[in-house]
């Protein structure tokens, strides 16, 4: 049995602690090691020329990076929500807010998340509600912050384990739908950190979703959060359940049917580049954001996003990468437990390590109806 108080403004506060926990002794195994540049020496353009600039859910973004969901419910993720908004606006990062579902349920938490909007006025905000969320619900989440777009979360392993979690998750899919059709800004639908499969990113673009969050394993494992939360601690054997980011990426780029961003395990500039070759249009990160911020303070992740900024430019200039889509023509190695997904799911990857010879001479444009495959399926 569960003896913690149970309240989800304890709930988002244990959160936020267990998830720190967590990126203070990252893992060991990160599949984004598994993706390797193929370095051509010749292939270095000059620096002035890359235009790091993407559009993502009817917004122009500055670059292929955002600051992700994370919390919100109670005044002390109500500070950190602030503090984030404020690192957004300082670097002109889009960021989501987290789980809204507090103050669906408690309106007196609303300033918790408000302040995404409130220190962050000109920038690009989504919305976040989990995916049980009527269509209303959906619209007063959207208002609180004049959000720019709405993820919906699929979490369905994290509650499972959750002692206070939801159980029933069959109309998930309807909810979704009947969401994307009535809401006036973009849907995002995002994993929290076990992944997307191919299935799913298809069954998503059925739905009229603008885009899919693959939020693969490698990051925040919310099962591992959830167990630790239980006193019985007996959900152990979930722990790092899903598939990884570059799995998702290199699963279901090629479908080509709605542009895919990518989160978790996202350590460092070279990991976005990695995530951006693989065919996501552009990054989010959560857990080594918030541990900056909680450990150094704001200056500090500041910093830390602005030199993300330079670095992932230097690496495009290095690369010959003008545009975040032209790395998706970058020659790749898949090795490890990356290459042994793919040989498992019947992704052909030596076609990755030859793309450049394969590639246009010029990269289509950088818009929500281009699509670049990102591999080649082994016929079964």
């Amino acid at each position: 049995m569960m003896t913690r108080p149970d309240s989800i403004g304890h709930r988002k506060d244990d959160h936020v602690r267990l998830a720190v926990d967590q990126h203070r002794r990252p893992a060991e195994d990160n599949d984004f090691d598994g993706v390797r540049f193929v370095h051509h020496a010749l292939a270095s353009i000059d620096r002035a020329g890359v235009d790091p600039t993407v559009e993502v859910a009817g917004s122009r973004w500055p670059a292929p990076l955002f600051i992700n969901g994370m919390t919100g419910g109670s005044a002390r993720t109500g500070e950190i929500n602030r503090e984030l908004a404020v690192a957004a606006a300082e670097t002109g990062l889009p960021i989501a807010a987290g789980s809204m579902s507090a103050y669906l349920r408690d309106p007196a938490v609303a300033d918790t998340y408000r302040v995404l909007r409130t220190h962050n006025p000109r920038g690009v905000v989504f919305a976040n509600v989990n995916a049980n969320t009527t269509p209303g619900q959906a619209r007063r989440a959207i208002d609180l912050l004049e959000a720019d777009a709405l993820q919906i979360h699929l979490n369905a392993v994290q509650e499972i384990v959750m002692p206070e979690g939801d159980r029933a998750f069959a109309h998930r899919a309807r909810r979704i739908e009947a969401i994307a059709a009535t809401v006036d800004v973009p849907v995002i639908v995002k994993e929290v950190g076990f992944g997307l499969s191919r299935a799913t990113v298809a069954r998503l673009a059925d739905l009229g979703v603008a885009a899919a969050d693959v939020g693969g394993r490698g990051g925040t494992d919310f099962a591992r959060i959830e167990n630790r939360r239980r006193d019985d601690q007996g959900f152990s054997y979930l722990e790092g359940w899903g598939q990884s980011t570059p799995a998702c990426l290199l699963e279901s780029a090629d479908l080509g049917r709605i542009p895919l961003l990518a989160s978790g395990g996202i350590r460092s500039p070279l990991d976005v580049a990695r995530a951006l070759a693989l065919g996501a249009r552009a990054a989010g990160v959560a857990g080594a954001f918030l541990t900056i911020l909680l450990d150094r303070g704001t200056d500090a992740l500041v910093t830390t996003i602005r030199d993300w900024l330079d670095h992932l430019v230097s690496i495009m200039t290095v690369l010959g990468a003008a545009t975040p889509r032209s790395l998706t023509t970058c020659d790749l190695l898949l090795t490890g437990s990356v290459e042994t997904y793919c040989r498992g799911a019947g992704i052909d990857t030596r076609h990755f390590a030859r793309r450049s010879a394969a590639s246009a001479p010029e990269s289509p444009p950088d818009n929500a109806s281009s699509r670049h495959p990102a591999g080649r399926r082994v016929p079964a």
